[in-house]
């Protein structure tokens, strides 16, 4: 397909996506006090008693309905992102290598909403709880519904990213781009960056929301290994655990030169039968 009809096929899925997004956030801004009020249920607890959201600019309300009504659009959209995104790219990509799109965009979107339903169920009310607590001692908690409201949909896509670990580190490590040896042996320092990652992904700035991240961030890579290493030897052997990219396409080359030679032994075979048979007809 020419490059001008690739762009014309990029703009018209993108053209429906953003369409999409757009009709489901006006549907959807008429609901947000009920999902506001869905979103709050998650730290009620935290707060202190009587406490209700305030807004202080004119501007404030609709900004927030705005914002929530995007926010929750986007998530009921996803089918919709997903499968124009997939209806782009999975002509240009071979047998072999759909086989593995499919399963792992299913994986993504459920690993996504694993994160955003753990950040809402764990996360939230511990990571509110600490900080108002530190407010409480000296000051009157005012509830500012932009910033409580903000934090919390970052929190939320802050986990859903997050629970992405898993993928890389099964990709990384069953291509063999990063030797399932070198995770293993250098975990003290894997769990170090996981821990800074945790800093850095929490909005909150909380100590107790770093490490209720930094807690399913260590289990989700301990899976991600346990089935990378078992999938590495059932394909390629124990021995390919301690594979570099270099060795991975020297073995799949030796595999391939092996299927080209057993392919040329099975049509020299095929003809010499052939000619078997017309030499032993011909005697006829």
């Amino acid at each position: 397909m020419p490059l001008i009809d690739h762009l014309g096929e990029l703009r018209r899925r993108l053209t429906i996506i953003v369409v999409s997004v757009l009709i489901t956030t006006v549907i959807v801004y008429f609901a947000t006090p009920t999902l506001i009020d869905i979103m709050m249920d998650a730290i009620r607890n935290a707060l202190p008693a009587g406490t209700e959201l305030t807004v202080v600019t004119a501007l404030g309300g609709f900004t927030i309905r705005f914002k929530v009504a995007l926010f929750f659009s986007v998530i009921i959209c996803t089918p919709i992102i997903v499968w124009e995104i997939m209806g782009f790219i999975l002509p240009a990509l071979k047998g072999n290598e759909r086989r593995w799109v499919v399963p792992t965009v299913a994986a993504m979107i459920i690993l996504f909403f694993l994160g955003m339903i753990f950040c809402y169920f764990v996360i939230q009310q511990a990571a509110f709880g600490w900080l108002i607590q530190q407010t409480t001692d000296f000051a009157t908690v005012l509830a500012n519904a932009e910033d409580y409201l903000d934090i919390m949909m970052l929190l939320e896509i802050a986990f859903g990213v997050t629970f992405q670990l898993p993928l890389v580190i099964f990709y990384l490590s069953i291509l063999h781009i990063v030797p399932y040896k070198t995770f293993r042996g250098n975990w003290r320092y894997i769990y170090i960056g996981l821990l800074t990652l945790s800093g850095l992904f929490t909005p909150d700035a909380s100590p107790v929301t770093m490490l209720l991240m930094f807690a399913p961030m260590v289990a989700l890579y301990e899976i991600a290994l346990a089935v990378a290493r078992n999938v590495i030897v059932a394909r390629d052997g124990k021995a390919a655990l301690k594979w570099t990219r270099e060795d991975y396409e020297a073995r799949e080359e030796e595999d391939y030169k092996e299927k080209i030679d057993a392919s040329a032994k099975k049509a020299s075979a095929s003809k010499g039968s052939a000619l078997g048979r017309a030499k032993k007809s011909g005697k006829q």
